[in-house]
């Protein structure tokens, strides 16, 4: 009997009771060597006995080790290309640089499963229970423990990497975008500021579009333009959100945010905002309505030669349903 993790454990002698010297078995030399020669016969023959058991081990666990890299194989052979693992399809230029990070997390986080898969299914069977004969303990494993404190350390310092990498571009802002909107948050809607590129602010004539409850504001843009976002907020924290620049920012008060795109498709995409900010929190919607070139500029030059009259009554209105919405607290 050997003792084991505090425990009794039975050896192979111990349990299968095999004589080992002619005094234990109390018989004569002669009917020992006769058992021995058949036991050693019959292994030989039919791969009976442990050491026929260990072979057939060994078989089934290189076919179990097969399994994983002929099934990666086949995937890897069958596939036309990476599927968006449920990720939206874009409409940025940076829609494909999001795209590729998140596919590289899915790829990464299903290998790591399907190893993980192949260790325990391999361990369910490699090593079930076949006799009462307890398996061979062992306390401590080196290379197991580097291997599973390696591997993860790798993996981490790989998608930290890559993130960091994807944001430090998508966050980058250029010397002279062609369009500069500035983007206020107010409780609860949107006004947007068209920026003069020449003087690089506002002024009297300036374009804004301001929502009103019941009429979300429309920002219109350029497409294949770069176009920068100013943020800012009077009140309480939002977040402009449009889901398909898959990209959010918070509207901070007593902050400046900032970021830049090109949007690179047509059309009218509804915008949110993304950050609880009070009552009428899920009616601060807008609409951004990506149209080309020529028909931006028209819009800005029907803009700039509105009457002065009309553009100082909307501004009043502006006004009004401003101090409306703000003065009804949160």
């Amino acid at each position: 009997m050997r003792r084991s993790f505090g425990r009794t454990r039975p050896s192979v002698a111990d349990v299968e009771g095999t004589p080992t010297t002619p005094a234990d078995s109390g018989g004569a030399p002669e009917a020992v060597d006769d058992v021995a020669g058949a036991g050693v016969t019959a292994g030989a023959g039919a791969g009976a006995g442990p050491a026929g058991g260990r072979a057939r081990a060994r078989s089934r666990g290189r076919s179990l080790r097969l399994v994983g890299p002929l099934a990666l194989v086949g995937l890897a052979a069958t596939a036309c290309e990476r599927p968006n693992f449920g990720y939206p399809d874009g409409v940025t230029n940076y829609s494909p640089r999001l795209l590729n990070l998140w596919q590289g997390s899915a790829i990464a986080a299903l290998v790591v499963g399907g190893i993980v898969w192949a260790m325990i299914l391999y361990a369910v069977v490699a090593f079930r229970r076949r006799t009462d004969v307890l398996p061979r303990q062992v306390r401590y494993n080196l290379p197991v423990e580097i291997l599973y404190t390696v591997v993860p350390v790798v993996v981490v310092a790989s998608m930290f990497f890559y993130t960091a990498r994807d944001e430090s571009k998508v966050t980058r802002l250029s010397a002279h975008p062609d369009v500069t909107v500035d983007v206020i948050g107010f409780r609860w809607n949107w006004q947007f500021k068209y920026i003069d590129p020449g003087t690089g602010r506002t002024g009297p004539n300036s374009i804004e579009v301001t929502g009103r409850p019941g009429e979300p504001a429309v920002l219109v843009l350029p497409q294949g333009r770069s176009i920068r976002f100013v943020e800012t907020s009077p009140d309480v924290i939002h977040s402009f959100w449009v889901p398909e620049f898959l990209f959010k920012r918070d509207v901070v008060p007593g902050r400046i945010n900032q970021f830049e795109l090109t949007v690179t498709k047509t059309g009218t995409f509804i915008g949110r905002c993304a950050e609880l900010c009070g009552t009428d929190h899920d009616r601060m919607n807008f609409y951004v309505k990506v149209v080309p070139q020529a028909e931006y500029n028209k819009f800005i030059a029907d803009r700039l030669n509105a009457p002065i009259a009309t553009t100082e009554a909307a501004a009043s209105a502006t006004t009004t349903a401003t101090t409306a919405t703000t003065g009804s607290g949160q």
